[in-house]
Parts: structure tokens; C-alpha cells; sequence
């Protein structure tokens, strides 16, 4: 008998999977359902199954999506910021300037958003390099490379080739959780563990360690409604 796929999951097989597992995507708002190369679908499905009742409510507690539209308030460095598009079918390009409690979008586009979400990486960026620089000196710590991506389950990473990665998300966060993960990243530099010595030094960079912490960890995730649609 042949099954359909739910709209409320994707089905991807994996031969690194060791058991059956569920990962919500909130940007997209729907799991992906992972099944070990070996697993019979009759098992994957039932396993789906009997998670439905969890899975609809996970997605019923996600926060309303926040598309980059004319009027919309979105928070950028803890700052609640009106985005304001003025619509100009003779302007040649696309203009973003950050004025007050405004972004101000000067476009000949329909729909810029896309030219929104590309300003507000480099300004994520941007901020955010110039942050874990500065704690990196006084660790006496060299960052080899900083990028910012579009990360769905981690915030920042740290490799061991001392490259640093951010979800350009942070730039919705308050800024001592966008702190924290900074401090939290400059951390591994020393430290490639989560050991009581990376505590003790995340704790020493962070400028508010508990709150930066608590924040991330309790809203962490509507950090990814904006933007979406």
C-alpha cells in the first residue's frame, strides 16, 4: 500500500541515521522526518504518526511570520525599527538607510525584500566581527575568518581552524544575548569543549552572561519569523 507524504513533515533518508528522528524547520514551518537507510517506511511512517499530536502543536506555538513589508516593526539591535518603502519606478537601484527608528527603503521593487535581508546580513555581519574581534584581543586569540549564514539549529560555531560563523539572525536579538553567543564562539578560540574552563571564560567575556543566556535559550527561536512570509 503506498503512503503519502504529510504536509506537516518531509521524509529524508539518511545512512549516518541511527534512529528515527523529527527536526522542525521554522522557517519553512514544517519537520523533516530522517530515516536510518535500513528502516522500514511502514515503521518511519508510524513513528510520524504518533508524533502528530506534538507536531501541531510545536508549529501552533511558533510566532506569526514578520515578512520585510511596508510598516512592519522588527527589532535590530534591541532598537524597534519601522520599515518604511517608498515605492519609485524611475530610482535605478535600491536604496537602505537606517535613520532614528526607521529603515528606510527607496526601491523601483514590487517586493524588496530580498534587497532588505542582503542589507541586514552585512550589517550583522559587520557588527558582529567587530564585536568577537574585540574579545578575541583580550584573550590574546587571532580569528582567521568570520561568515554569517542562514543557520536553522545553531546560532554560532567555531572550528578548529579559528573561524568563527553567525545566523545573521542575531541582529534581531537584544544585544546582550547577541553578546553572549559572540562571547560564547570567542570562548572555543581557547577552549574546543564545553568544559568548566569555556564556562568560566564565556562567563568573563559576556557583558551579561545570565540574561544573554537565559534569552537565547527561552526566545531564541523567534528569531527566525522575521523576514519569513
Amino acid at each position: 500500500m503506498p503512503y503519502e507524504e504529510s504536509p506537516l513533515y518531509r521524509i529524508k533518508s539518511s545512512k549516518r541515521a541511527r534512529r528515527l528522528a523529527l527536526r522542525l524547520d521554522p522557517i519553512e514551518r514544517i519537520f523533516h522526518l530522517t530515516v536510518p537507510a535500513r528502516c522500514p517506511m511502514a515503521k518511519a511512517y508510524h513513528f510520524a504518526d504518533s508524533h502528530e499530536e506534538w507536531m501541531l502543536n510545536t508549529l501552533n506555538d511558533l510566532p506569526e511570520p514578520c515578512p520585510f513589508i511596508n510598516g512592519a516593526i522588527i527589532p535590530l539591535c534591541g532598537k524597534q525599527t519601522k520599515i518604511k518603502i517608498h515605492l519609485k519606478p524611475d530610482a535605478k537601484i535600491t536604496k537602505i538607510a537606517q535613520e532614528k527608528d526607521s529603515l528606510i527603503i527607496t526601491t523601483n521593487k514590487n517586493d524588496p525584500s530580498s534587497r532588505i535581508e542582503r542589507y541586514l546580513k552585512n550589517q550583522a555581519k559587520n557588527i558582529l566581527k567587530e564585536k568577537s574581534e574585540e574579545k578575541a584581543v583580550t584573550i590574546s586569540k587571532k580569528i582567521e575568518n568570520i561568515t554569517v549564514r542562514d543557520t536553522k539549529s545553531r546560532w554560532g560555531s567555531c572550528s578548529s581552524e579559528k573561524t568563527l560563523s553567525y545566523s545573521w539572525r542575531l541582529i534581531f536579538a537584544p544585544p546582550e544575548a547577541m553578546d553572549y553567543v559572540v562571547a560564547h564562539e570567542v570562548a572555543h578560540l581557547k577552549h574546543l569543549d564545553h568544559s568548566r574552563a569555556f564556562w568560566s571564560l564565556c562567563r568573563q567575556l559576556s557583558d551579561n552572561f545570565i540574561d544573554g543566556q537565559y534569552w537565547m535559550q527561552n526566545h531564541g527561536h523567534e528569531l527566525m519569523k522575521y523576514g519569513t512570509k
